[in-house]
């Protein structure tokens, strides 16, 4: 099978985001969590270091809530009634966002800090 142009692999990506943005209530939520953290790093004049760790963690959450969503969409496709199994994929890869967010929680707590209390 040939490769679609590079422009094209783009706007499926790109449409893929704005698919999660429209289907998809707690990617809004971390998409608005997302929004406020790049107010906040102007706000605050963040560095350049602390400012790569808010982006990166929370393209990580983001990320995570992507790969999420489709582990349970095809997890749907193959067993749409209710299985055990299933079950467990599920929670572990919901558990694999959670994580994701808890560790971009304490990030933002450490970066944010000594930008509030100074």
């Amino acid at each position: 099978m040939q490769k679609p142009p590079i422009h094209k692999s783009f706007l499926n990506a790109f449409r893929g985001i704005l698919l999660m943005l429209k289907t998809e209530r707690n990617f809004q939520i971390e998409v608005a969590a997302f929004l406020i953290n790049i107010i906040l790093i102007f706000y605050f004049k963040l560095s350049a270091a602390d400012t790569v760790l808010v982006l990166l963690a929370s393209a990580g959450v983001l990320s995570a809530e992507i790969f999420n969503t489709g582990i349970e969409r095809i997890c749907d496709v193959i067993q749409p009634d209710f299985d055990k199994r299933i079950g467990f994929i599920k929670d572990i890869s919901a558990g694999a966002v959670l994580l994701m967010t808890i560790a971009s929680v304490i990030t933002g707590v450490i970066v944010y800090w000594k930008y509030i209390f100074q």
